[in-house]
């Protein structure tokens, strides 16, 4: 897959359509308007999540691009609950789509997705941290859990 295609958001994207065309090729409603509710709920977590990432990583003026060198390790604010909220606003954002789109037989496609973003880009971005900072990232990374 070319470099430009491999970014996160494509992932999810992928992943959303997938739960989409599932729900059309083998309906199975479940979740009605609590699903649609809870899935509101988890769209703002995920968006929250995401912006305060962002505000994060920019204040310490560092990249949120994958596969890039971070120039500073930042573990304040919202990184001191996970080391990847943005890839937990991901979830959250599947999770919502298959509450809201009320398709139940997509629940597995969650720890695919996240196994996928672990592979292709956490586990690089911990490896470029640890080697860019070293103590300071493998002592915040025993205090933070990778998702929660």
């Amino acid at each position: 897959m070319p470099k430009f295609v491999d970014l996160p958001p494509v992932w999810l994207l992928a992943f959303i359509g997938a739960v989409w065309t599932l729900g059309h090729a083998l309906p199975l409603p479940l979740f009605g308007a609590l699903g649609d509710a809870v899935g509101a709920g988890l769209a703002f977590v995920g968006g929250g999540l995401f912006a305060t990432a962002i505000w994060e990583m920019g204040r310490a003026r560092t990249t949120v691009i994958p596969h890039r060198a971070a120039s500073a390790l930042v573990t304040g604010g919202i990184f001191r609950l996970t080391r990847n909220p943005i890839y937990l606003g991901d979830v959250a954002f599947l999770l919502a789509a298959i509450l809201w789109l009320d398709v139940p037989l997509a629940l597995p496609l969650v720890p695919v997705f996240m196994r996928v973003i672990r592979v292709r880009f956490i586990e690089g971005e911990e490896a470029r941290l640890r080697a860019s900072f070293g103590a300071a990232f493998d002592d915040w990374a025993a205090r933070v859990r990778r998702w929660l």
